[in-house]
């Protein structure tokens, strides 16, 4: 087996992966705050660590993937208000509807999804560790960490203390010692989810809570932790601090993976500037797969645009794929080629990976059945051709029978040289977004250009 190198953001430079321990290799991701649909920029990081995980549990023995569930913040609080139903509904129905949109991906889950609700005693326990060796302090029913008791703040993001102060985007609040710490635990009115502890009834910080859970689940040294650019300051910045505080002597995460932004016309994907897509709509305009191969064309430290070209080229790229499968009928799914787990040895070179499989799709589509299964095999490691060649290009659907009449009703035609009728049939199937494959020898086949869902 070849060699898995990673870049490292707390290095930012590609390191040969080293594991803790070569029997149990641990990863956790941040996952989303569950207030509404996810959009797409959402999925990306999924689906990078989705494929990550499926290469370690190739390479290593055992793997534990943790990716939490945020339902407690003040945008769940903002946004249950405003739909006047109460946050424990709002919070289950939004992750039930992100569970349904990474399964549409081909998304597996998590080996451990944990809530940050149900974590905060050890968000307490982290909270009192930090009070007792000096690195945060309880004000007015707060309480605080102290960014200048830890000196290498500021390594991970790599900024500088006015870059990290402007940044921060904090309250500058009278209770706090330096503008630039950040709270760790916050009183609450009635009216807002509060918890019982030592300052008082209250709800935890938005970082203190990865950090909790990342211990809770892979203790206080563990191998990866993954998310998004967007994440690195304040959020990681934050967990490394309060973690290496809270437990002296420990590494925390010892490899830093993150992904790059989804753009939209050269900008973040993202609520706050109103461009985003969300996931429901992008599955409308194709299947999951589609969307999926979409964000592993680029590399996952890129940051690719969003737009119905790339969608199109992804469909593409997976008819050609289909195509290549269905040349071999009957192969199982065999072993990926050395080329294409070298490629995503290399850093998760998914765009080099996608390019051997091409490779061996020039040959399957010749039938050489060998390469069919070895593209199978790579697919299943990047979450891809999961589906029938017959499914994918005909879809689910109960008018295939229908379908099926109409084309034998034109092939009837033809034979009887009424080509307009044929021609009118053609286009009647081609509105309805049915395409006719069509060679010398008669029709060979139908597949649908708008197909629905994942």
């Amino acid at each position: 087996m070849p060699e898995l190198h990673l870049h490292n953001s707390l290095s930012r430079r590609k390191e040969r992966f080293e594991p803790i321990d070569p029997n149990h290799v641990r990863m956790y991701v941040c996952g989303p705050t569950v207030y509404d649909l996810v959009h797409v920029g959402n999925a990306r990081p999924v689906i990078v660590y989705d494929v990550l995980a499926r290469l370690l549990r190739r390479l290593y023995p055992r793997v534990t993937y943790v990716r939490n569930i945020t339902d407690i913040d003040d945008k769940i609080n903002t946004r249950a208000a405003e739909n006047g139903e109460p946050i424990e509904a709002l919070t289950a129905r939004t992750t039930e509807a992100f569970h349904a949109d990474m399964a549409a991906l081909g998304a597996l889950p998590p080996d451990i999804e944990p809530r940050a609700t149900q974590h905060i005693h050890e968000m307490i326990v982290m909270i009192e560790r930090l009070i007792a060796s000096g690195h945060a302090y309880a004000a007015e029913g707060h309480v605080l960490f102290s960014v200048g008791s830890f000196a290498d703040y500021g390594k991970l993001s790599g900024r500088s203390p006015d870059e990290l102060l402007a940044g921060a985007r904090v309250d500058v609040a009278p209770y706090k010692r330096d503008a630039g710490d950040f709270v760790l635990w916050k009183p609450s009115p009635p009216e807002l989810p509060g918890w019982d502890s030592p300052w008082g009834r209250g709800r935890c910080g938005w970082h203190i809570e990865c950090s909790a859970m990342s211990w809770k689940h892979l203790g206080e040294s563990f191998d990866i932790h993954g998310g998004g650019t967007d994440l690195i300051f304040p959020h990681h910045e934050n967990e490394v601090a309060q973690s290496l505080c809270a437990f002296p002597g420990s590494r925390f995460a010892r490899y830093w993976v993150h992904n790059g932004m989804l753009l939209v016309d050269g900008e973040k994907m993202s609520k706050s500037l109103g461009n985003f897509t969300t996931l429901r709509d992008a599955l409308k305009r194709a299947p999951g797969e589609v969307i999926r191969l979409l964000l592993l064309r680029t590399h996952y430290r890129s940051t690719p645009d969003f737009s119905d070209a790339a969608i199109e080229e992804a469909r593409k790229e997976l008819d050609r794929f289909y195509r290549a499968v269905e040349a071999c009928p009957g192969v199982d799914v065999g072993e990926p080629t050395a080329v294409v787990m070298d490629a995503l040895c290399d850093d998760l070179n998914t765009p080099l990976a996608l390019s051997a499989m091409h490779a061996l799709a020039d040959r399957a589509l010749t039938g050489e059945a060998d390469a069919a299964a070895a593209l199978r095999g790579a697919g299943a490691l990047l979450g891809l051709l999961g589906s029938t060649p017959d499914a994918w290009f005909r879809g689910a659907g109960d008018d295939a029978a229908e379908i099926e009449a109409a084309i034998a009703e034109r092939l009837a035609a033809r034979k009887a040289r009424d080509f307009s009728r044929a021609d009118a049939i053609r286009k009647e199937l081609l509105d309805r977004g049915i395409e006719l494959e069509d060679r010398r020898d008669g029709t060979t086949g139908w597949k649908r250009l708008a197909r629905q869902g994942g």
